[in-house]
């Protein structure tokens, strides 16, 4: 059974930094594009980054490209999220996710293209 499992929220202030992580359970890990998505009160799930299954690409929401990093260490089966100069919109729960379909690029901009979840971490920036 495959799990994910985000480490690294925290309270932070604006122009901050934080560095979150995902650990993948199971096999294949390096098949699979991986993505970021978070999750604010009131609002939709949306995406933030998606790493393709051999780390060579990374594609970024508008509002977080320039400031975050998305990477992935297939040897560790983790995902990576470096978020640099956070802001107070930054603020919701982040969440990791693999994609439903080994080798692909359909939809990882979009929730309905992944599968597995992890439970999330909150990310809070003070302004």
């Amino acid at each position: 059974q495959i799990q994910l499992v985000e480490s690294g929220g925290g309270l932070v202030q604006a122009g901050d930094s934080l560095r979150l992580a995902c650990v993948v359970s199971g096999r294949n890990f390096n098949a699979y594009t991986m993505g970021w998505f978070r999750q604010a009160p009131g609002t939709e799930r949306e995406f933030v980054a998606a790493m393709t299954w051999g780390g060579g690409t990374t594609v970024y929401a508008d509002s977080v490209k320039g400031r975050f990093t998305g990477s992935r260490d297939n040897a560790k089966n983790t995902l990576y999220l470096q978020m640099n100069s956070l802001k107070a919109e930054d603020t919701a729960v982040y969440y990791c996710a693999r994609h439903q379909a080994r080798r692909s690029l359909e939809q990882i901009r979009s929730t309905r293209g992944y599968d597995v979840w992890g439970q999330g971490t909150q990310v809070t920036v003070s302004s």
